[in-house]
């Protein structure tokens, strides 16, 4: 079957972070249905502070956010408590002061996470159109 949509001739390449439960996993799935080249560093592990420039050299960086609760409600068996929170915020510092969009995910559904995510890429010419010809 046809993908539905023509992918700009350059579309940006993406990188995600955040801490764990954030939802970039689901984000980057329908990033990446959509064609774009999407990377999730795992900078929340990473002591190297610029290590998501390192690995996956964006052209956009998107940070999602969690509150713990919020977290916690998605996996509920999360280890190390806010203690372990704390630590991935410390390790994402660098990338949260650098990002180009930044959203806090809790209490959010992943289309509205999406949705705000489309709406950023729109505005700034990103997304690709969709195809004129896939319906004929």
């Amino acid at each position: 079957m046809a993908d539905k949509t023509t992918p700009s001739p350059a579309l940006p390449k993406i990188a995600i972070v955040g801490p764990c439960s954030s939802g970039k996993s689901t984000l980057g799935k329908r990033l990446k249905a959509l064609g774009f080249p999407v990377r999730q560093p795992a900078q929340e592990h990473s002591y190297v502070a610029n290590m998501w420039q390192r690995l996956s050299k964006p052209d956009i960086l998107i940070y999602l956010d969690v509150s713990y609760k919020h977290a916690r409600l998605r996996r509920p068996h999360i280890d190390g408590g806010t203690n372990r929170l704390a630590e991935q915020n410390e390790r994402l510092a660098h990338a949260r002061a650098h990002c180009d969009f930044y959203i806090d995910t809790s209490g959010k559904t992943p289309d509205e996470v999406y949705t705000a995510v489309a709406q950023f890429l729109d505005q700034h010419g990103f997304m690709p159109k969709p195809d004129s010809t896939s319906s004929k």
